[in-house]
């Protein structure tokens, strides 16, 4: 994987903080004694992917530039109950008050690779692309997306601003598939690809003769779904979405369909059991070596 961007995700990081820590940890403050150092170690307890390591880290960093780390383990890799992540080292006070932000973020994201990594192997043996959608908690879409990707995933689209995606309300207001189409061409550089969302071999027809790049077939089943592929013969790539189960995704892959994009990566997710435990505590006044 490659590393995250800190120019987006310090300000992302450091909104997360204000919200959780406030006026400051009273419960932390009161009880643990500020010249207190000491170590927390980050373990999976569940089975899973990894994704966000940096971002716990950086959350760590940017809270208290005094903490040290040792990190085991890269996003992307397959955990196991006990598996140990990462280690903090610093003041405890710091650990402490890090340590619900740090989580919240390696569960979410860790929680989003393991489920694109879940759809990317049931259907590897296709050659079709599992991809995300726009359908993010606001504000964590580009986390979000980064998780995608630790899992195996492709991204689609990341804004509104990088590429075109024709669906039915601009159909409608655009008077039909070839007028939308036609419209977008006139609007948008030549180096931006123009996807059209359509629900019929009727429309699946029109988008082609209009010089679609992309058609996504929304709610077709798969063997509408085989009729278009044979039609198309390779000329746009084809998209599938529309609510798709883990359970379906194996029959929509042997259509020969080359894109399934699923909103629940990023709109669903189930977090992965992550913690952290206090592993040792200096006296006051002593220091890590």
């Amino acid at each position: 994987m490659s590393s995250i961007n800190p120019w987006l995700v310090d300000d992302i990081i450091r909104r997360a903080l204000a919200e959780d820590v406030g006026y400051g940890d009273l419960t932390t403050n009161g009880t643990v004694p500020g010249d207190l150092h000491g170590s927390g170690v980050i373990h999976a307890k569940a089975f899973g992917v990894l994704a966000g390591v940096e971002v716990a880290v950086r959350t760590f960093q940017i809270l208290d530039p005094n903490l040290r780390f040792e990190v085991f383990c890269r996003d992307g890799e397959r955990l196991i109950p006990g598996t140990v992540i990462a280690r903090v080292l610093g003041p405890v006070r710091s650990i402490l008050t890090g340590e619900r932000v740090a989580l919240n973020f390696l569960q979410y994201l860790s929680g989003i690779a393991t489920r694109t990594a879940s759809c990317v192997e049931l259907v590897r043996e296709y050659g079709v692309h599992i991809v995300d959608t726009r359908k993010t908690a606001p504000g964590l879409r580009y986390l979000s997306k980064y998780a995608v990707r630790a899992g195996g995933g492709q991204n689609h689209r990341f804004g509104l601003g990088d590429g075109v995606l024709i669906k039915d309300n601009h159909i409608a207001a655009a008077g039909g598939i070839k007028e939308a189409i036609k419209a977008c061409r006139q609007s948008v550089p030549h180096t931006v690809k123009v996807e059209v969302e359509v629900e019929s071999m009727e429309q699946v027809r029109e988008a082609v003769d209009a010089g679609a790049d992309i058609i996504l077939l929304d709610n077709m089943a798969p063997p509408a779904m085989r009729e278009a592929v044979a039609y198309v013969s390779g000329r746009v790539l084809l998209e599938a979405s529309g609510k798709l189960t883990e359970e379906a995704l194996v029959e929509v892959a042997k259509t020969g369909i080359d894109l399934i994009s699923i909103g629940a990566l990023t709109h669903s997710v189930t977090a992965l059991d992550i913690s952290l435990d206090l592993n040792q505590a200096k006296a006051p006044g002593d220091k890590w070596q």
